[in-house]
């Protein structure tokens, strides 16, 4: 004869289910809402969700070690995305291209002042074109940048203090953005992973972006450098919006829904595709 589960046993099974639906059911929301910001604090995400900051903090490592969220000193972000190319591969791909664009850009910076260029591998272009100029400040959380510079005595060249990542030479962190955020520039050459059809400048590592979005906020005038790549890829982690850019440069006109949104917040587009007008 089957003997039947005691009726505290019934109870108690779907206690313990129904305490896991919620955990989960708690958890996909703390990455929607990370997703939706960037990054949000212990602190911030327990107020919402309502419970402790230690129940935050199981939560975060938990998804951590998932690979769904990326766990940071104070709060949660996202992942670097998978979907990036690797720094070596980003950096041979469209070189022609990405030569041609610095080469523009950098035509566009006189001698005599101060410029940012943050982490990207079409920045980098940029600054390999700087040689030739006179008497620049340059102030960088990109060691490629800051090492292929160094010998151009004419140059001052500060680098960011903060964490250095191995793969790419970027340097990051709340020490870099502390750093970054000293200076006001006259123009900052920045570049990003992605551009959405409704402005939003993207990029796949929270920690990039904070130090892009310090870049934007001291700078007098602003380069964005994206190849037309860029037009079509969507990171998750949005760094500012396509109005706070003066000028932007690129290989080939970019989606008539963009240039658009650039004529209405006047913002001007430099293209080096011959075979495009080119609009300043």
């Amino acid at each position: 004869m089957t003997r039947l589960p005691e009726r505290g046993g019934f109870e108690r099974k779907a206690t313990e289910r129904a305490e896991a639906s919620a955990v989960e059911s708690r958890r996909l929301a703390i990455v929607a809402a990370v997703r939706q910001r960037g990054f949000m604090t212990i602190e911030a995400l327990a107020s919402q969700f309502g419970v402790t900051v230690q129940t935050i903090r199981r939560d975060l490592n938990e998804l951590s070690a998932e690979g769904r969220l990326e766990r940071y000193r104070g709060g949660g972000g996202l992942p670097s995305s998978v979907e990036n190319i690797d720094y070596a591969d980003r950096r041979a791909t469209l070189l022609p291209e990405k030569t041609q664009i610095g080469r523009l850009a950098a035509s566009r910076i006189p001698s005599h002042c101060s410029v940012f260029l943050n982490i990207g591998t079409t920045t980098e272009a940029v600054a390999r074109e700087l040689v030739h100029h006179d008497d620049l400040s340059i102030i960088t959380n990109n060691l490629n940048v800051a090492i292929g510079l160094a010998a151009t005595t004419a140059f001052r060249i500060v680098v960011a203090g903060g964490t250095m990542r191995n793969r790419d030479g970027a340097v990051l962190g709340q020490l870099t953005c502390d750093t970054l955020s000293q200076f006001r520039v006259d123009v900052a050459v920045i570049g990003i992973s992605g551009i959405d059809a409704d402005g939003a400048l993207l990029d796949y590592d929270y920690e990039e972006v904070r130090a892009t979005q310090t870049i934007l906020q001291h700078a007098r005038r602003t380069f964005l450098v994206a190849d037309h790549t860029k037009f079509t890829r969507r990171p998750m982690v949005e760094v500012g919006r396509l109005e706070q850019i003066d000028t932007v440069f690129t290989d080939r006109m970019p989606p008539p829904e963009i240039v658009a949104l650039m004529e209405r917040h006047g913002v001007s587009l430099a293209v080096t595709d011959q075979d495009n007008p080119k609009r300043t």
